[in-house]
């Protein structure tokens, strides 16, 4: 697997932002599996979303989509931190999520400090998209793109959309990333071949 290592936050980023402030975002498109407040929140604990002390309240929402045709992702980051996101699916469990990148820290005044993760190029299942929204100031804007999904069928996927957090000091529950999930039926398009790799049941 060929990693590249983002290289878009700076150290001296770092002297202009508070070294603990925290990141947050919502997941708008598509449906969030649990119920987000404002801020986004619950949203640090892997792999997808709530804390150790609140795990959320499912919303019990199902989105349809097609195989093989693009899906709409949109989130709104409503705390600023610089960073990027990554998209994934997982077709059977949530244990086939891919774990957080490993990331490049530095030592500060109160701990470790987050400078840059690796980034999938080119991407491998079941990661769909990589190094998303890379951004070193405010977006007040959502932020959108299109992901194309496999040609498979499964009855409840897993989207996973995860933010990682440059010059971000270390939370208990999600380390150097926030969270969030949607849940899929993803119906094949049977003009097209299916997607094997992905052993969908």
């Amino acid at each position: 697997m060929r990693l590249a290592i983002g290289s878009l936050f700076a150290a001296g980023i770092a002297l202009a932002i508070a070294p603990f402030a925290s990141a947050h975002f919502r997941l708008l498109e598509p449906q969030s599996w649990i119920v987000e407040n404002n801020l986004g929140d619950p949203q640090k604990l892997g792999p997808c979303g709530g804390t150790s002390a609140n795990g959320g309240e499912p919303t019990n929402m199902v989105t349809k989509a097609t195989g093989g045709q693009k899906l709409h992702i949109k989130v709104q980051e409503t705390v600023f931190h610089p960073g990027h996101y990554r998209v994934s699916l997982a077709v059977n469990s949530r244990a086939d999520l891919p774990a957080d990148p490993q990331v490049v820290t530095r030592d500060g005044a109160k701990g470790p400090q987050s400078v840059s993760a690796p980034i999938q190029n080119p991407i491998q299942m079941p990661v769909l998209a990589d190094g998303l929204f890379p951004h070193t100031a405010k977006v007040e804007a959502p932020l959108e793109t299109d992901v194309t999904l496999p040609n498979i069928t499964c009855t409840k996927c897993t989207l996973q959309i995860v933010q990682f957090m440059a010059e971000h000091g270390l939370n208990k529950d999600g380390g150097y990333y926030y969270h969030h999930c949607a849940d899929l039926q993803i119906t094949a398009d049977p003009a097209k071949p299916i997607d094997a790799r992905w052993n969908a049941r």
